[in-house]
């Protein structure tokens, strides 16, 4: 008996607090929209005549995405303003293409809506005009039932979707939540690190965000580079991964000419002030030419990994044994989406996910054949 009491106790406290938690969140919204309105209100009576002489604008606090909004039929703009201030969107509203040109080179937006027709400019040139000056902005057309073909030929201009009018509240409103949304999914794609394959010297001028592969070298497990000369030997230096997983270098400690190694044993390492990682032969051999301009000048490393950063080159000795434990081409990108998720795990993982890994937690990314002090 006394268990079921226990039990009933814990579902009606569960219950209550579903309820209180769910009341809280609709008198949240509530508030909120009441605020909006109260903003709506007062708002597009202000006066932007020195950015756009038709110019109306709307803020709210914490907005979902900037909108403007380009109509020579001003009740159309009152109903962008209306609809979308109440659901959470900042709202600039002009009556003419030229104007909305003016304040999109002053201000950053999420989306541009324009009608088609209009005098002076129509939505077609503007469509053209905003995507040429801000590639980033989303633009949509607002068609009539008579123009929606030339709606659909703005798409080929740049435009991302038309709304056809008159159009009801809720149709705008879940128009612009689902535009808000494939948005939101594109950039978060977009900001994704993206690995290709490229030829050494388009490796020096790539984006922090973009991982390099070299084409026709292959990739050890350790995350050094092999590229097969055409005297037999290898030149051997650190990929992409490595170089932006550790960032800059010091200096640089290099092998000795004539030094015997095997796969695994510590080749050459990188330090910047007590930090040091040794990077392991990714094949064995004897250790011919050094790269002896890196002990001067160890960006190069960092800079140029592919061309002038390479470290040595190697006389193999069982060089078509060794090259099964390697990657070349798309495996090997394909290895390297799985390390960069490893490695953006780990970095969100931080107290500070903006800084870049430690040294010493870089071990678990180049496997065995990176030692790490």
């Amino acid at each position: 008996m006394t268990v079921l009491f226990v039990i009933f106790m814990l579902l009606a406290f569960l219950g209550i607090d579903y309820l209180v938690r769910k009341s809280h969140l609709r008198q949240q919204t509530k508030r909120a929209r009441l605020e909006r309105e109260a903003i709506l209100n007062v708002a597009v009576r202000l006066e932007f005549n020195d950015e756009a002489k038709s110019l109306k604008r709307v803020e709210v606090p914490q907005p979902r995405a900037r909108i403007l909004a380009v109509d020579d039929e001003a009740v159309v703009l009152d109903s962008f303003r209306r609809i979308l201030v109440l659901e959470g969107f900042n709202i600039d509203t002009v009556q003419s293409g030229p104007e909305a040109l003016s304040l999109v080179q002053r201000n950053d937006y999420d989306f541009v809506f324009t009608d088609l027709k209009m005098p002076i400019m129509d939505g077609v040139e503007v469509v053209k005009a905003v995507k040429h000056l801000r590639p980033d902005v989303d633009m949509v057309v607002i068609t009539g039932y008579g123009t929606i073909e030339t709606a659909v030929e703005t798409m080929q201009s740049g435009a991302c979707e038309y709304v056809q009018k008159p159009f009801s509240a809720d149709e705008l409103a879940a128009f612009v939540n689902k535009l808000l949304i494939k948005r939101q999914a594109r950039l978060q794609a977009l900001r994704q690190p993206t690995v290709r394959i490229v030829s050494p010297s388009q490796a020096e001028a790539t984006p922090s965000n973009e991982f390099c592969i070299p084409g026709g070298s292959f990739i050890a497990p350790g995350h050094t580079w092999v590229r097969i000369e055409p005297d037999g030997q290898v030149r051997v230096g650190i990929d992409d991964f490595a170089n932006k997983a550790m960032g800059a270098v010091g200096s640089v400690l290099l092998p000795k000419p004539g030094t015997q190694v095997r796969v695994g044993d510590p080749l050459f390492s990188c330090k910047r002030g007590t930090e040091s990682v040794t990077f392991a032969a990714p094949v064995s051999g004897l250790v011919q030419d050094l790269n002896a301009t890196l002990q001067s000048e160890p960006a190069r490393m960092t800079i140029s990994p592919y061309k002038d950063g390479w470290v040595c080159r190697i006389e193999p000795s069982d060089l078509t044994a060794q090259l099964g434990a390697m990657r070349i081409g798309q495996p090997a990108v394909a290895w390297y989406g799985e390390e960069i998720d490893r490695l953006m795990a780990a970095k969100a993982a931080q107290a500070d996910p903006a800084q870049p890994l430690p040294w010493t937690a870089l071990q678990g990314f180049l496997a065995q054949e990176l030692i790490l002090k």
